[in-house]
């Protein structure tokens, strides 16, 4: 059970790597758009990518919270 439970962890912990990545990725496009056009209107659609890719980061990361719980409840 413990090894399962750390295989869903380490999968966790790469989505939530994934989903930071893709967040900052966006964020630094939405920065960019921003720059060279000198108008913040034209970044909506990035930023929208990049909310949602935070979102599920903090999605994974209450997941993963609650593995880490289960873990140290099943090793007692």
């Amino acid at each position: 059970m413990t090894y399962f439970l750390i295989a869903v962890l380490l999968v966790l912990m790469g989505l939530v790597a994934f989903s930071l990545i893709k967040g900052i990725v966006a964020f630094l496009k939405t920065t960019r758009i921003d720059l060279e056009t000198g108008e913040a209107e034209t970044a909506t659609d990035m930023q929208l990518a990049q909310n949602k890719a935070m979102f599920a980061r903090i999605k994974y990361q209450a997941m993963a919270i609650v593995v880490v719980a289960i873990i140290l409840a099943v090793a007692r």
